[in-house]
């Protein structure tokens, strides 16, 4: 790896190393009650919050509770979503006079924002009102983000309370991660990106000549702040249709360094909430380093395939140092472009600055590994660590048969109950990716949607049912989202992938909290030390691979070989 490469790589992790132990004790105080220095400014919108929600903020909610009021409010920000996008053409600041989006894409998108999914099978830029865009889309980027954190912390309260009945109140929860943690990071964040050169406006679209005297409309609009919370929130939906590797969403390489630390903050410091939340910092640690082990790898792949390049073209390379820069920016080059790739398919963020479907087979296979693992390695905002806790839950089951003991997790005992709703919320991303995915191989019109012949067909379609069971949202440029069936199924897909997760992590809070916690003993197994890490990472590659190595092996490591063998797709 170049210096300048390597140096770039040190700055990123360390930015991250740095800040999310910071922000995981901030959080930490959030959640609890605590006060901090936004507390004397937001305690009285806080409170005006709960009124208006006529929220019992003073009460704790049995898991059954916390699950149905997050799923009405769920169904109320999709049912609002769906009105506000089939009728923009009646709502203020529409500029281009934007007509209303199609009832089945209205569908697809309303689910995507809802699961903190965003999928986009449609160009922001000719298709949504500055209206959507604010009310619709940014205000779901908040509140979708704000469940998957809720939800978070919820299953850690199961692990930290002692014999309790209740595991939070939704209410609670999500106002306060809204209000003191997305807000103030996004109007920090997007005010660095307005510095940076990113537009904040709601003027209309310019009309510019080009050098050749050709008339160009520039979009423009209320981008960065839509830009600040879709990374924070690991939300991901572009304002413009090429999301991040349009010059006005990150025109600049700190604006692009600004945008890969954001994916993985708030994921990262959840670590560093559950080490402080269950009273034991080394458990938050531990699983920090398994997340950290897991990327390292991922990125060696992808960035050790894409500086690499093709083997079948390296004279046609004026710089043999480049790599394969197909679909890449070249202010970005294989760096940071393998970096954010990594970073966004770590995390269920979905923004891209290249296009995934021109990496190299192998770097593609890592990109979609990541997401098929659960995207839990930092993954989204409060969803990537509830799932990482659903493999920590099987992992301590898993060394307890070995050694022949009742498998303990910070002194409760994992029983049956919760393994069972563990590998049943495990079950969610092979039925989507696997299931729903193979279905659209039969019709003609799921299969009218691929665009390539061959394995790499195969890995688009393969890709497209991954990110949206994942809730991750980025795609191969290459598949045809934009179809009343995929726009039907991906939808479902979505919500499979979202709540299918939840409700079961939900009641293994619900199983935990009211359990008694047992002290350590000699035979205790503990899970803060490197031997459980590596146990745990063991366990997720395991079982992804055993999951899904089939259809890799038939779509992108076929490729790979193909490609070698001077066969190309």
């Amino acid at each position: 790896m170049p210096m300048t490469d390597s140096l770039q790589l040190v700055l990123f992790l360390a930015m991250i190393a740095a800040s999310a132990p910071l922000l995981g004790r901030y959080m930490a105080r959030v959640y609890e009650g605590k006060g901090t220095l936004l507390t004397p400014i937001l305690a009285p919108v806080e409170r005006t919050l709960y009124r208006l929600a006529g929220a019992k903020v003073d009460k704790d909610q049995h898991w059954t509770t916390y699950a149905l009021t997050l799923l009405a409010f769920n169904l109320a920000g999709f049912l609002l979503l769906f009105a506000i996008l089939r009728l923009q053409h009646l709502l203020p600041f529409n500029p281009q006079d934007l007509a209303p989006m199609g009832t089945r894409l209205a569908f697809n998108t309303a689910v995507s924002f809802v699961t903190n999914t965003n999928w986009q099978a449609y160009s922001g830029e000719v298709a949504l009102s500055d209206f959507s865009q604010m009310v619709g889309l940014t205000t779901q980027n908040f509140l979708s983000a704000g469940t998957g954190m809720a939800v978070a912390v919820a299953v850690i309260q199961g692990f930290s309370r002692r014999s309790a009945r209740g595991i939070g109140n939704f209410t609670v929860d999500l106002v306060r991660g809204v209000l003191y943690i997305l807000l103030p990071l996004s109007i920090v964040l997007a005010l660095l990106l307005v510095v940076q050169g990113v537009p904040q406006t709601l003027s209309p679209y310019v009309h510019a000549t080009t050098l050749e005297g050709g008339r160009q409309l520039i979009a423009q609009g209320p981008a960065a702040s839509q830009i600040a919370i879709k990374q924070l929130g690991t939300n991901g939906g572009g304002f413009f249709g090429v999301n991040s590797a349009h010059p006005f969403e990150n025109p600049t390489p700190l604006s692009n360094l600004l945008e890969m630390v954001s994916i993985l903050l708030i994921p990262a410091a959840f670590c560093f909430l559950f080490g402080r939340m269950v009273g034991d910092t080394r458990q938050g640690r531990a699983i920090f380093a398994a997340m950290t082990l897991l990327f390292l790898a991922a990125f060696a792949v992808v960035y050790a395939a894409e500086h690499a390049g093709n083997p079948l073209i390296p004279a046609l390379s004026v710089d043999q140092t480049a790599g394969n820069m197909e679909g890449k920016e070249v202010r970005f080059g294989v760096l940071n472009s393998s970096l954010w790739a990594v970073a966004t398919t770590a995390a269920s963020n979905g923004s891209v600055n290249a296009m995934h479907d021109s990496f190299t087979p192998m770097g593609g296979m890592a990109l979609l590994l990541l997401i098929q693992l659960g995207e839990i390695v930092f993954g989204g905002v409060g969803a990537g660590f509830y799932g990482m806790l659903l493999f920590v839950i099987l992992s301590v089951f898993i060394a307890g048969l070995m050694v022949g003991r009742t498998p303990e997790y910070l002194g409760k005992k994992i029983e049956a109950r919760e393994v069972k709703l563990g590998l049943l919320a495990l079950l969610s991303m092979p039925l989507g990716i696997l299931i729903l995915g193979a279905l659209s191989t039969v019709p003609a019109a799921g299969l009218a949607s691929v665009q390539d012949a061959g394995p790499h067909g195969l890995t688009e379609l393969l890709y497209a049912y991954s990110s949206a069971t994942g809730n991750n949202g980025s795609a191969f440029a290459g598949f045809g989202a934009d179809t009343p069936y995929q726009n039907t199924m991906l939808g479902l897909a979505m919500l499979l992938g979202r709540y299918a997760v939840i409700l079961p992590m939900l009641a293994v809070a619900g199983s935990l909290v009211g359990k008694k916690a047992h002290a350590e003993t000699a035979g205790t197994f503990p899970t803060h030390g490197p031997l459980f890490v590596g146990l745990l990472v063991g366990v997720i590659l395991i079982i992804g691979g055993l999951t899904f190595f089939p259809t890799l092996a038939l779509g992108p490591l076929a490729e790979q070989f193909a490609m070698v063998g001077g066969h190309v797709y």
